[in-house]
């Protein structure tokens, strides 16, 4: 089992069934799921993205600047991370939500010190804002994350069982990788499951990913005691 674990989730995975939007039957869900991961003993640190409200790349314009763009993003990451703490809670796991945009009047200033706190009182962290600086994902913002919090794998989910070599979405013959280099994962431009970025700064520090489907009841679980779930990439 694992002591600490980076969960990234995607906007587009709190949106739930809907369009955009946050969805707090799957939050609530999610909750239930973690909470189990929690009561096991492992400490829990999520990333989460804002594609449901605003995704900044696809913002920029020539009307609108790529910061000011990507801004809006990090803004839509802290409405993710307000509301999410407050299900989690209400659901019964201890949870505190902090920013690496200032952010005081919502949400706390992420630190790392704050952040080692309330891990070691058995508090889930989810972490709002990405880097706090453009042009970089809240996926490239979860490496840097766990590799300051000194996690030992991030749990990417997704909404497949793992990596492929092509979209199985849109070719059913395509071939599932149980564990995948990261060589591998950096250059093969049919595998996009997190941006080349990300991917480069994971390999350089030898930090471990497992990507994997979320919505299967105990995957989470079981990827935090290092089961087999999805694609190692290492």
């Amino acid at each position: 089992m694992y002591k600490r674990i980076l969960l990234k989730l995607s906007g587009e995975q709190l949106q739930g069934d809907f369009s955009g939007g946050f969805d707090i039957e799957r939050a609530t869900w999610i909750a239930k799921e973690l909470k189990a991961v929690v009561d096991a003993g492992t400490q829990v640190v999520v990333m989460v993205g804002g594609g449901n409200y605003v995704r900044g790349a696809q913002l920029a314009s020539e009307a609108i600047g790529r910061v000011t763009a990507d801004g809006a993003g990090m803004l839509g990451t802290m409405i993710n991370a307000l509301v999410l703490s407050d299900v989690f809670n209400h659901a019964d796991l201890p949870t505190r939500a902090l920013s690496s945009v200032k952010a005081d009047q919502l949400l706390d200033q992420f630190t790392h010190r704050r952040a080692l706190s309330h891990l070691e009182k058995h508090r889930v962290v989810i972490v709002a804002g990405g880097t706090g600086r453009p042009y970089l994902t809240t996926d490239t913002a979860a490496v840097n994350i766990a590799l300051e919090m000194n996690c030992d794998v991030i749990l990417k989910a997704t909404k497949v069982d793992g990596v492929y070599d092509r979209d199985p979405a849109q070719f059913p013959d395509a071939k599932k990788f149980t564990t995948l280099t990261f060589q591998q994962a950096v250059e093969d431009e049919h595998i996009k499951v997190m941006d080349k970025a990300a991917l480069g700064l994971a390999m350089e520090q030898k930090q471990k990913l497992v990507v994997f489907d979320l919505l299967a009841d105990g995957n989470i679980a079981r990827a935090a005691k290092g089961e087999d779930v999805g694609t190692l990439v290492s």
